[in-house]
């Protein structure tokens, strides 16, 4: 599939796209990303569309699997200040525990972008190195020094609150 078909096939399918990915996610920005990454993954793999007998139902089953993989994945996600404490400690050490998570999650806020989106993707919402450098445009490398780096700056932050250690 060369550009002036991809145009004239599946690019006219969008405002489809558009309103069944709104209808499954109930979010316009979620749809969107939905309809361009959808797009993009069509573009990548023209060559095996061509030969398809039904191009427009591959795109449109296509998106409705994207929609319903985001869907799982938001209900699997939890926030971090609802983790759930053991039944046996006492108030003290669920409170201190309480207290850590949020200042955790303060710190992870406070990150650098790149850095923040890589440690949320990958320690809160569970995606794989490869998974993150597909969805950010960055190299496998990049990601994992990203991570890494971020991980040291919450370690040695949260460390450095509770004086435990110098930064």
């Amino acid at each position: 599939m060369d550009g002036e078909r991809f145009k004239t096939d599946i690019i006219p399918l969008r405002p489809v796209m558009l309103a069944v990915a709104l209808k499954m996610l109930g979010d316009a920005d979620d749809a969107e990303d939905a309809v361009q990454e959808i797009m993009l993954r069509i573009w990548e793999m023209r060559a095996q569309v061509t030969k398809m007998i039904n191009p427009e139902g591959y795109v449109m089953q296509s998106l409705r699997n994207f929609c319903l993989d985001r869907l799982r994945a938001k209900k699997q996600t939890v926030e971090v200040t609802q983790i759930s404490l053991a039944c046996d400690e006492t108030p003290y050490l669920g409170t201190e525990r309480r207290n850590a998570v949020v200042l955790v999650g303060q710190i992870i806020a406070s990150l650098p972008r790149q850095q923040k989106m890589v440690i949320e993707m990958r320690d809160i919402e569970g995606y794989e190195l490869e998974e993150i450098a597909t969805a950010t445009g960055m190299q496998v490398g990049a990601v994992a020094v990203n991570l890494s780096r971020a991980r040291k700056k919450v370690r040695d932050l949260y460390l450095w609150i509770n004086n435990y250690k110098k930064i």
